[in-house]
């Protein structure tokens, strides 16, 4: 019987081995004697291609970038709606992944395929009365709110990868009851998590309009 030979391993393969790995085990648990495992290879031979951990999330965060451009349309239209749709899709793709928040917080992609949409995504403000220094900031305003909140949701809210219920309400309003407004507001902040982005993403539309029309 011949033997069944084992995928090539490549940057691709180790960074889709990973992103898989992620949504069992979550970012603290990833490591890369466990994403070695996973190929039934040597620790050491994912070392050719990834330096360290941090080069490794560099990686996966480009590769969730590459999934997202080819899931989605660039942006048209009325600046606006295509702003909402932008940020909306980014935070849509983010959930997809255990953790996927954090590992594409600060992360240095590792090629060039995220410029093509960010330049579409200014070009849109800009031709919509934007000067480059306004779009550039109304961009990495949603851009930043929207890693952010979602970090955020994925460490309070609930887990479906593991099926974890997310903060528990009740018990945080009892530890809160000598402080009845902090406690009346944990349902707003860790309720409806598509609720409270949405309306946050809006107040940012409010805010960078001021950029546009001169305002600010």
């Amino acid at each position: 019987m011949t033997p069944q030979k084992s995928p090539r391993l490549d940057r691709k393969l180790v960074a889709d081995t990973a992103l898989r790995l992620l949504d069992e085990v979550g970012l603290d648990g990833l490591t890369l004697r466990a994403i070695a495992a996973e190929l039934d290879v040597k620790a050491p031979a994912l070392y050719w291609h990834f330096k360290d951990k941090q080069a490794l999330l560099d990686e996966m965060a480009t590769e969730m970038m590459r999934r997202m451009d080819s899931a989605g349309e660039p942006p048209v239209g009325d600046w606006r709606k295509a702003y909402r749709a932008a940020m909306h899709g980014l935070r849509a793709q983010l959930l997809r992944y255990r953790d996927g928040a954090r590992v594409y917080s600060g992360a240095r992609f590792t090629d060039t395929s995220y410029a093509a949409g960010l330049d579409a995504g200014l070009r849109l403000l800009v031709d919509a009365g934007f000067t480059l220094t306004a779009a550039a900031r109304a961009w990495y305003t949603g851009y930043s709110y929207t890693i952010g909140y979602t970090v955020e949701q994925q460490a309070m809210g609930p887990n479906p990868f593991v099926g974890e219920a997310g903060y528990d309400l009740e018990a945080r309003a009892e530890r809160l009851a000598a402080h009845p407004l902090a406690a009346a507001a944990g349902p707003v902040m860790f309720g409806d998590f598509d609720e409270g982005y949405a309306q946050g993403l809006e107040a940012i539309l409010v805010g960078i309009d001021t950029w546009r029309t001169g305002r600010a």
